[in-house]
């Protein structure tokens, strides 16, 4: 305490309390201003989803007539080798600042057994990936003295976790932007009527709502205001992919093809494709339909004609949802209206045993609407997604090596493609899957990996060839520390314990 004049005292108690009336007088005085905001968003969000169950309700019959499928000419799938041999100019700096980094970040990672935002999982010497993103950038503004931004687009899933986290990078070199995808209801199967009986989403609202699928970043993005800003900031081209995707960088090359371009021929929107193979035969292809490139997904597919569309031979490439967007024409199309998505009708079971449909659309659907769109077919490296714990053994062993965040396949590796991994059930979540290996084998010479059942790895296992591990039901293989398995197969019961 301190005495004032006239006798009173000062505490820093009263101090504090005169601080809180101030801040809550401030609150009431903005609560008009934040309601205002939020109930502006909500009737956005409403106006979308009108919108999109209009458009359900119209639908008849299949959304593509198959005789009107072709195969896109050549120069409409470009080569990455050809873009690539092109070289680049001097003035990469000046493309880079045109360039903004959007990341889709509206998913959670409970189909790998953790909670929150898949992007706050660890991947590797425990950076996220979200840490890896943040490396990559921070790494390309440093380089060439530049300001490349990251945007996450969120869902009201994942926002507050997120926003949590990102104090982290404060003092990292990028500025970090987020905004929120949509926010729709689900719809009951029968009735056609929403589930939600108010805006909450906690309690038994909480399965009532849904992000209407990583389309919605057109409108969302608008709707955020940040569209207007970037584009105020002089940024032209947005490059966007799955947050999940490690092998989704930036690309010199293809943002100096895009800026390279005359003005009146400037290319909108470019998909990078890559080249199929049997994993990869329900993945979206881009087809040419009434003159235009077009993203063909399985779920558009006429029953008919599904084994034709899985054949690698007719359909070579898939979209591994890496794109690039022009700003301007993101603009444009939301204010004539005329973003054109298929609808995904996507069927669920809610905890209760209702039925219920979610509509959703891609964010690749809209290349139709795009002017001089263009595929670009990118080696298998631009895509590497970690979708479960399979993938995330491949991207955490020795195959790979990491710098500036960004995972390169091995030089000591012979052969560039990556070896097919099988992990069975017991290592879907990731804290089992992380219990079970005390060390991540050596897989360098590895083609094939089955593992199925309840097996564990020992410190500094090999494994090379074709290795399959078969633990049946009530046994349990322990691979014990330094083993070599290569070109085996295992299986019975083999238990090392602690003497």
């Amino acid at each position: 305490s301190r005495t004032l004049p006239g006798g009173g005292t000062s505490t820093l108690a009263t101090t504090a309390s005169a601080a809180t009336e101030i801040n809550k007088k401030k609150i009431i005085y903005l609560l008009p201003n934040i309601v205002l905001s939020l109930l502006q968003l909500a009737r956005k969000d409403f106006e979308g989803f009108k919108k999109i169950f209009h458009s359900f309700l119209q639908a008849k019959g299949p959304s593509v007539d198959w005789a009107k499928i072709y195969r896109p000419p050549e120069d409409l799938i470009q080569p990455y080798d050809k873009i690539k041999a092109r070289g680049l100019p001097e003035n990469v700096a000046e493309s880079l600042n045109k360039l903004v980094v959007v990341k889709l970040n509206g998913g959670l990672g409970t189909s790998m057994g953790c909670k929150g935002p898949k992007s706050l999982i660890s991947v590797r010497n425990e950076n996220t990936f979200l840490d890896l993103t943040v490396q990559q950038i921070e790494h390309l503004n440093k380089t060439y003295n530049v300001d490349v931004p990251l945007v996450l687009m969120n869902s009201f899933n994942t926002e507050e976790d997120t926003k949590k986290i990102l104090q982290k990078y404060a003092h990292h070199r990028l500025k970090i932007h987020t905004f929120n995808q949509s926010k729709y209801p689900r719809i009951n199967k029968e009735s056609l009527l929403p589930v939600a009986k108010d805006m909450s989403t906690l309690g038994e609202n909480a399965e009532a709502w849904y992000p209407p699928g990583h389309g919605d970043i057109y409108a969302s993005f608008r709707n955020s205001g940040l569209l207007d800003q970037l584009i105020t900031e002089g940024k032209e081209y947005i490059f966007v992919s799955n947050i999940d995707n490690l092998g989704a960088t930036v690309d010199l090359h293809i943002l100096n093809h895009l800026m390279s371009q005359p003005d009146g021929k400037r290319c909108e929107f470019v998909m990078e494709v890559t080249d199929k193979t049997r994993a990869d035969v329900k993945g979206g292809t881009l087809i040419e339909y009434d003159g235009k490139l077009r993203l063909l997904e399985i779920a558009q597919v006429p029953k008919a004609h599904v084994d034709e569309f899985k054949s690698v031979s007719k359909f070579k490439i898939f979209n591994t949802n890496n794109l690039w967007i022009s700003l301007p024409a993101v603009r444009r199309l939301q204010e004539q209206n005329s973003v054109d998505m298929e609808i995904i009708v996507n069927p669920k079971t809610l905890d209760g045993g209702l039925n219920v449909i979610q509509l959703e659309t891609a964010v690749g659907a809209a290349i139709k609407s795009f002017d001089n769109a263009l595929g670009i077919n990118v080696p298998r490296s631009r895509f590497l997604p970690v979708k479960t714990t399979s993938d995330l053994l491949l991207v955490m062993s020795n195959l790979y090596s990491l710098e500036a965040g960004s995972l390169t396949m091995s030089k000591k590796r012979e052969f560039p493609t990556t070896p097919h991994v099988k992990l069975g059930s017991s290592f879907t979540k990731v804290h089992d899957f992380l219990t079970r290996f005390e060390s991540i084998p050596d897989m360098l010479e590895l083609d094939h990996l089955t593992v199925s059942g309840d097996v564990t790895f020992g410190k500094q296992v090999s494994l090379k060839g074709t290795v399959i591990i078969i633990a049946n039901h009530g046994d349990r293989i322990d691979i014990p520390a330094g083993a070599m398995l290569e070109n085996k197969i295992v299986s019975g019961n083999l238990r090392i314990l602690d003497h």
